[in-house]
C-alpha cells in the first residue's frame, strides 16, 4: 500500500513545480501517475490526490472515476475493483473561470484523517490542464467536481483545507 502523507509532513506545505510539457509522457512521470492512481484506489472513501499527498512535489492531481458513479455519491461502498472509467489526470493545472456564487459544503481529505469541516468554495470552476498523453484540455464543472478542482489546487499550492474550514471535526467511519 503507498503512503498518503499526513498533516504535518513538510512537503505538504510546499508551493509544488510545474511538469515541463515534454517529461509528461517519459517512464518517471507516468510511473508517478500510477502510483498515485493506486494509492487514489487503494482508499475507499478517496475522491482525488494530489501529487504531494503522495511525497512529489509537482502540480498533478487525479480525480477517481467514482464521483460520476450515483452509487458512491448515495454512500454506497462500491469495490474498486469495479471501475469502469478512467480516473480523469490533470498535470499543470489551473483555474480559468470560477464563478462568484459560493457554497458551504463538508469537506474531508486523504492527508488530514479524520477531520472534517466546512468550506465555502465557487459552485462552478474551469480548469485548464494537460493529461496523461500531454494533450491540452478544458473541463468546466459545476457542484462537488469544481469542489474537488478547488481542493486539489489548493494541496498544490501547499494549502490544506482546515486552513479554510469551519467546525472542524473529527469522524471515525465505521
Amino acid at each position: 500500500m503507498i503512503n498518503i502523507l499526513q498533516n504535518g509532513d513538510k512537503i505538504l506545505r510546499k508551493i509544488s513545480k510545474e511538469v515541463p510539457l515534454s517529461a509528461i509522457t517519459k517512464p518517471k512521470i507516468q510511473a508517478d501517475l500510477a502510483m498515485m492512481n493506486a494509492a487514489l484506489d487503494s482508499q475507499y472513501d478517496g475522491v482525488a490526490i494530489a501529487a504531494p499527498q503522495v511525497g512529489l512535489s509537482i502540480r498533478i492531481f487525479i480525480v477517481s472515476a467514482r464521483i460520476f458513479d450515483e452509487n458512491f455519491i448515495r454512500g454506497v461502498k462500491t469495490p474498486v475493483t469495479k471501475k469502469l472509467e478512467p480516473n480523469l489526470v490533470f498535470i499543470n493545472p489551473i483555474i480559468k473561470k470560477m464563478s462568484k456564487d459560493r457554497k458551504l459544503m463538508s469537506e474531508g481529505c486523504l492527508s488530514v484523517r479524520p477531520i472534517y469541516g466546512k468550506v465555502r468554495r465557487a459552485t462552478k470552476a474551469t480548469v485548464e490542464a494537460y493529461d496523461e498523453r500531454g494533450h491540452k484540455f478544458t473541463k468546466d464543472a459545476t457542484g462537488l467536481l469544481a469542489h474537488i478542482f478547488q481542493h486539489e489546487i489548493d494541496h498544490l499550492d501547499g494549502i490544506l483545507f482546515i486552513d479554510k474550514a469551519k467546525d472542524l471535526q473529527e469522524f471515525y467511519a465505521e
